[in-house]
């Protein structure tokens, strides 16, 4: 045995009973609202006492706090390597490039389609913070798009009048539609459908003339 190895496996079972909590709390959102349930109806779905919960969290709130976190860091990790902005050095790279982050994102918030409905449908009616903090959420998910954009106006691929910060707004606003409509229609033929369409209107809309050509259509 390795010096170290208890404490390894110790921290492991304490990360289980982190998620294992997050999971029943959200389960128990799920079917009783968030303002009514209780510590008491999460740790008994647990089997575990109000004392070994707030070893982990100190109230229902913060769990909805550790979720965000973890989502933010999830849509990130998806935006590294082939799907950075730098990334792209034409408009046909792009549209791999983009086709590749919807499926990244489609991964993200299709997981648990519970995260998805909580955090854009009922955690912004938590309280006034929250509402802020979903609502700094939105914005930090504008500036990771408009990072993209800048980007293609830079190198060449995307209109040099381009809006940058409105139109990051746009291109967002139908993702969320995306995600609301999974919800409702969680169907993956669906989803490539507007996937699709989305990305049809990025392209007719933002993306260069041809050198020495004209625009038609």
């Amino acid at each position: 045995m390795t010096v170290g190895s208890p404490r390894t496996r110790a921290e492991r079972k304490k990360q289980e009973l982190r998620r294992e909590i997050v999971e029943a709390a959200f389960e128990c959102f799920t079917e009783r609202g968030y303002h009514a349930t209780g510590i008491a109806d999460i740790a008994a779905r647990l089997g575990i006492g109000h004392g070994t919960f707030y070893r982990y969290y100190e109230n229902k709130r913060d769990i909805v706090d550790h979720v965000i976190t973890d989502l933010i860091e999830r849509v990130v990790a998806s935006l590294t390597a082939e799907n950075a902005p730098e990334a792209a050095s034409s408009l046909a790279a792009y549209r791999r490039q983009t086709a590749r982050i919807g499926d990244a994102l489609t991964s993200v918030f299709g997981s648990d389609p519970r995260v998805a409905r909580f955090l854009v449908l009922e955690a912004a009616g938590i309280d006034a913070d929250m509402r802020e903090r979903v609502l700094d959420f939105h914005e930090f998910a504008v500036g990771l798009t408009a990072g993209y954009l800048e980007h293609g106006v830079d190198i060449g691929y995307l209109r040099t009048d381009l809006d940058i910060a409105s139109t990051a707004r746009a291109i967002n606003g139908m993702i969320l539609s995306g995600v609301l409509a999974a919800l409702r229609e969680p169907d993956p033929a669906a989803q490539e459908r507007l996937g699709t369409a989305i990305r049809r209107v990025m392209y007719d809309g933002i993306s260069a003339p041809p050198k020495g050509g004209n625009v038609t259509g």
